[in-house]
């Protein structure tokens, strides 16, 4: 599981790098990655092309000021985050900060109440991995152009994967890629199942909470990653190969809960996790 977040956190410190090549795979990006790492996690190619994803520097506006009311409201955020350390709510933190694959596969599985896995689903989950790489991508010009510092490198509190420390000081906080990825997955899979989109949509913004819950982002961190996820898929439609996937998606979860197959995750421990 450390070594799975670990590749999860790396990759997010280096979306960014322009034309990345994994595994002879290449990634979409477009400005240079703040960190020297190989992220393992992004080894599936994305939809959009090069410079094909919408601009976080002309969707967001600037972070915070120091001691404006914005930044207040952060301040306060991560002070109640803090006091979550250790509880189950951080566990699920833990768990969500892990973007390697087959783990995030399983994030929405509970609130679809069905199995997501390349055996069971095999479209969706390669819809998955290949958006992973558009949404988080999409937030870097404005991570990089401020390079906003992360709540822990102030507060000194812990953070839920601290192998990866050193990385996460050396990438910018504003917005969020995480939650880019994230929220982009809701927005997708609730269309994939409508049906189960209030609680898809649900997981999907305590997704990005466990961002503020690991310390590691500020709430306003998370609302424009939401919106870069959001502008992300809006541009994912205009591609015939995603809305294909979408389709065959929607298909195969279909007959995956016709025939039974119940979440891989403990659900009820989830739902406990989520109340704290």
């Amino acid at each position: 599981m450390l070594k799975n977040a670990m590749l999860a956190g790396l990759a997010m410190t280096a979306l960014a790098g322009a034309m990345t090549v994994v595994s002879g795979t290449a990634l979409n990006a477009q400005t240079p990655a703040p960190a020297a790492a190989t992220p393992a996690v992004l080894s599936t190619a994305g939809y959009l092309p090069r410079g094909g994803a919408p601009s976080s520097l002309a969707l967001v506006p600037p972070p915070p000021e120091p001691g404006s009311a914005a930044q207040a409201r952060d301040d306060a955020m991560a002070k109640t985050a803090v006091a979550l350390h250790g509880s189950p709510r951080w566990d699920l933190a833990t768990q969500d900060a892990d973007l390697s694959f087959p783990n995030a596969a399983g994030t929405f599985s509970c609130a679809m109440g069905v199995r997501v896995s390349e055996a069971d689903t095999p479209r969706l989950y390669s819809l998955m991995r290949r958006t992973l790489a558009d949404t988080g991508l999409s937030t870097y010009p404005t991570k990089t152009k401020y390079q906003r510092a992360r709540p822990f490198t102030v507060n000194g509190a812990p953070i839920c994967t601290p192998a990866i420390e050193a990385g996460l000081r050396k990438d910018g906080s504003y917005p969020s890629g995480h939650v880019a990825v994230g929220w982009g997955w809701a927005l997708i899979l609730a269309e994939v199942d409508p049906e189960h989109a209030e609680a898809i949509l649900a997981r999907g913004r305590a997704f990005g909470h466990s961002r503020v819950v690991c310390n590691v982002h500020w709430l306003s961190d998370t609302d424009e990653g939401r919106v870069m996820g959001a502008a992300t898929v809006a541009r994912l439609h205009g591609s015939s190969e995603f809305r294909a996937d979408v389709e065959a998606a929607r298909a195969e979860v279909t007959a995956a809960r016709a025939r039974g197959l119940a979440p891989n995750r403990d659900c009820a421990r989830e739902a406990v996790q989520l109340a704290g």
